[in-house]
């Protein structure tokens, strides 16, 4: 039960995350940055406190006692700020679809073998390391899934490439830009798995909000609270410094924009985002902060935004050579899906 609560829990999380963006598009006459850090407010600040406080109104009181290492899970949470950041730069260079493909697949990769592997050399009691799992027939079939999460990424990768070359220009995306697009994607993905490092070093704020009677469900919502302040400084100071450039800061209070709608969107936007991570929190609790928990996390915010993708006729116009690997892309994500749930359930 607990293995399929957990793989439910994910896969929540999973749509909730390759999904945020659409509000976003309802923001009209505002410029990027303007919305993009009014929505921070809600994913990073306001939402996570709230969900904290409502599990463990004294929360706060644990973060600054001084016996946990809230340094590091900010460190982290500014490293994954700015993956955060160039994630929605990437989005907004090559759409939902291959955005979501080229960077979350990174993360994928990096976030969820990482942490194994850097414990196959610490020796950490109660950490799953990469030998472990090699050695188990579960873990295998993990390890599987991983690999045909990577030959999916493979796959939608080819698929961006001849979208661009059939349509020359994305019509539905002024912005689109195949080069730049894909070089911030990269650098997006590998920082952003910086997220998982910090789930593992706020683990003893987690164990302390649960010996405070938390229930463990909502254990990581503590370590999710503090670790988006660090992700909140990086993106607050760079969309300040965009304000500055573009001039654009009076757009947050100019009554002949759409300020209503414009804030109503940004807000549901930031707090879609982070029942991302509240569902993660709760799926991590059942299945560990391990490869599998990371894996089916990414590989379903994959699958939500490519399917996003279709629904908003990102590929229309595309030849039918090419919607075949967009299609056998999406087929292997489903499969690293269930062989991670499969190789879960083995163990």
């Amino acid at each position: 039960m607990n293995i399929l609560l957990g793989f439910l829990f994910h896969i929540t999380g999973g749509v909730a995350a390759g999904s945020f963006y659409m509000p976003f598009k309802k923001v009209k006459e505002w410029n990027w940055e303007n919305y993009w850090i009014v929505g921070g407010f809600f994913s990073w600040m306001i939402v996570p406190f709230l969900a904290a406080w409502v599990f463990f109104p004294d929360f706060l009181s644990v973060v600054f006692s001084g016996n946990y290492p809230i340094f590091y899970v900010i460190l982290f949470g500014v490293l994954w700020g700015i993956g955060g950041l160039t994630y929605g730069l990437g989005i907004r260079y090559l759409g939902m679809s291959l955005g979501n493909s080229v960077i979350l697949g990174f993360t994928s990769v990096f976030g969820s073998l990482l942490p194994a592997i850097y414990y196959d050399f610490t020796n950490t009691e109660g950490k799953e390391t990469i030998s472990m799992m090699a050695s188990k027939t579960g873990g295998q079939v993990v390890l599987l899934g991983i690999l045909l999460c990577v030959i999916s990424i493979v796959l939608l990768g080819r698929a961006g490439f001849l979208k661009d070359k059939d349509l020359k220009s994305d019509k539905n995306n002024s912005e689109y830009n195949i080069k730049l697009g894909i070089f911030v994607a990269i650098f997006s993905g590998i920082l952003s798995a910086c997220f998982n490092y910090g789930i593992e070093a706020g683990k003893p704020l987690a164990e302390a909000s649960m010996a405070r009677g938390v229930n463990p469900l909502f254990q990581n919502n503590i370590t999710f609270a503090v670790l988006l302040w660090g992700g909140f400084a990086t993106n607050f100071i760079w969309c300040m410094a965009l304000n500055f450039k573009n001039r654009s800061f009076n757009q947050y209070l100019d009554k002949s924009k759409p300020l209503r709608k414009n804030y109503l969107f940004a807000a549901l936007a930031g707090t879609i985002w982070f029942l991302q991570f509240f569902f993660y929190g709760m799926g991590e609790s059942k299945l560990g902060n391990g490869a599998s928990s990371w894996i089916l996390h990414m590989a379903s915010i994959i699958l939500v935004g490519n399917l996003w993708g279709i629904v908003l006729k990102e590929w229309r116009g595309v030849k039918k050579s090419t919607l075949k690997f967009l299609y056998l892309g999406i087929i292997c994500l489903l499969g690293s899906i269930a062989l991670v749930g499969i190789g879960n359930s083995l163990d």
